[in-house]
């Protein structure tokens, strides 16, 4: 495939408008695409317009764009009719993880699309190899995790599948830069990609602890926040340990890794709730106790978070120093 070009050539169609769908066609207005989003819910069709008119507004009043909300909006389509999709370069399917709801999903995408276009999907636990078996042409089919809010966040992972050509997501790769993101190549699939296995090993290790009595959920929230938090958006694993000193953690796993939890069972903190019809801040039931108020109110505080942090993150990108460098040599050399 050639090179990216300006997204307002690049139409692009998605399905799924639910929390991350409409974040995610938030990010690709703002980068300039024209939109098709598919409703494939009803529900959709009434709730998809309020939630990303007002994701635009609150963009627009932080400053990530100039233009008016209504400018992007003009190059949104909200439908129930999949044939609208027919001149999408790019459609990202978004729904339930659901193999069998992905596959009728990608039928119907397929039987509009052309044969060049990309199709993706925004699934966070799914092996791409395994959703490329329900696509007619697997080569162009692609793995997008995003991460919520898509249109705040810098995350993205473009994950190949066994059968994907790879300059088609080296393609897709180099376009998402223009969405605002800082992406991660997987080129050889692994069940949950990069951040997920990561980040599920300290889940893992965080239910251990509370289910055992080392610590309450408080306690491992307060530690992940002080800790690991305080860097993560500077650096990650590995230039956190050459920043501070190498030898130091190869002399700790010696000990500790045998005492991790390597448990392969849901944790029964988790399995109660999830029973219990907890979703969290959503329904004011989770690890937490939450007045419906407090609930509210915590995902606001997480919203004005994700602008924040975004500020911070931009003021340190990955080759921060490079710049550093490059900027201290041209000083040098004038």
């Amino acid at each position: 495939m050639n090179q990216p070009v300006n997204p307002e050539q690049i139409p692009v169609g998605v399905v799924g408008l639910g929390l991350m769908g409409c974040s995610i066609t938030t990010c690709l207005l703002m980068s300039g695409h024209p939109v098709v989003a598919i409703a494939p819910l009803p529900l959709d069709m009434e709730t998809a317009e309020p939630r990303i008119r007002e994701h635009l507004a609150k963009a627009y009043q932080e400053g990530l764009f100039t233009k008016s909300p209504e400018s992007y909006l003009e190059q949104l389509t909200i439908t129930e009719d999949y044939g609208l999709l027919k001149g999408s370069k790019v459609v990202m399917e978004c729904t339930l993880e659901n193999v069998a709801i992905k596959k009728s999903v990608y039928e119907k995408i397929e039987a509009v699309v052309a044969a060049d276009a990309l199709i993706t999907s925004n699934t966070s636990a799914i092996p791409i190899s395994l959703l490329q078996r329900e696509v007619r042409l697997p080569a162009r089919f692609v793995g997008l995790h995003w991460s919520e809010p898509s249109h705040t966040t810098r995350f993205l992972e473009v994950i190949c599948g066994d059968l994907t050509d790879i300059p088609t997501a080296e393609w897709l790769y180099e376009l998402s830069h223009l969405w605002g993101k800082e992406p991660t190549l997987v080129r050889k699939d692994i069940r949950g990609f990069i951040t997920n296995r990561l980040m599920y090993a300290m889940y893992r290790e965080a239910f251990n602890l509370v289910e055992n009595g080392y610590a309450t959920v408080e306690d491992v929230d307060r530690a992940c926040r002080n800790n690991a938090g305080y860097w993560m958006t500077l650096v990650g694993v590995f230039r956190w340990m050459d920043l501070t000193g190498v030898p130091a953690y190869h002399t700790v796993m010696k000990d500790l890794f045998p005492t991790l939890s390597n448990q392969t069972e849901v944790p029964k903190l988790i399995d109660d709730i999830v029973k219990a019809g907890g979703k969290g801040v959503l329904n004011a039931h989770g690890f937490y106790d939450y007045t419906p108020e407090e609930a509210k109110l915590w995902k606001e505080t997480y919203e004005e978070f994700s602008y924040d942090i975004r500020r911070l993150a931009l003021k340190y990108p990955a080759d921060v120093v490079k710049k550093k460098l490059t900027k201290k040599n041209d000083e040098t050399a004038s």
